[in-house]
């Protein structure tokens, strides 16, 4: 009896470990380029911006017809001295049913990519395999996510009374510590 129960705690334990493992969070990027990126190397690959502008030290760069998770998006690029700081898509959605599938969708493939967000890991202290495998349900806020990750900020959100995009914004750790003084 003792060694079925010992067996049991072994492959309980490894089932955790396995979990944590296939859900570790993937490196942050934004649009497959690296933190760091000049914008020399950025426009080279992208091409021209339909649109660029300064202000308060980044400089931005304006992409229309963008393809994110099958959807088009307008995409903003944040530049500093240093290279790549962050970046923003603005869904185009054109009804309500489109919207919302829309934001679960990207919210799902997010939760693929970078785990359980910042409410799901402050609500659970740890890493649950059953909240793992039906996250959208388990979310609160339902049309708002994020991720706090070492290399990186990922925020999902879209406000259905507003009519407005849903919009997907990452920032390097450096733009995310000048936007929040911390």
């Amino acid at each position: 009896m003792k060694r079925g129960y010992i067996i049991k705690k072994l492959i309980f334990i490894c089932a955790l470990v396995l979990s944590a493992a296939l859900y570790a969070e993937e490196k942050v990027v934004f649009h497959n380029f690296p933190w760091g990126t000049s914008m020399n190397d950025f426009t080279a690959k992208m091409g021209k911006p339909v649109h660029q502008d300064e202000y308060n030290g980044l400089s931005s760069l304006v992409y229309e017809n963008i393809m994110v998770s099958g959807y088009t998006t307008y995409m903003l690029v944040y530049f500093s001295k240093n290279g790549l700081e962050g970046g923003t898509y603005y869904f185009l959605t054109y009804s309500q049913g489109e919207l919302i599938k829309c934001y679960t969708e990207v919210q799902k493939e997010l939760l693929e990519k970078y785990g359980p967000t910042n409410l799901q890991k402050n609500l659970l202290g740890h890493y649950d395999p059953a909240e793992i495998l039906d996250p959208i349900t388990k979310e609160l806020r339902l049309y708002e996510a994020t991720w706090n990750l070492t290399d990186g900020y990922v925020y999902l959100k879209v406000n259905t009374r507003q009519n407005e995009p849903i919009t997907l914004w990452y920032s390097s750790p450096a733009l995310t510590k000048m936007l929040t003084g911390s």
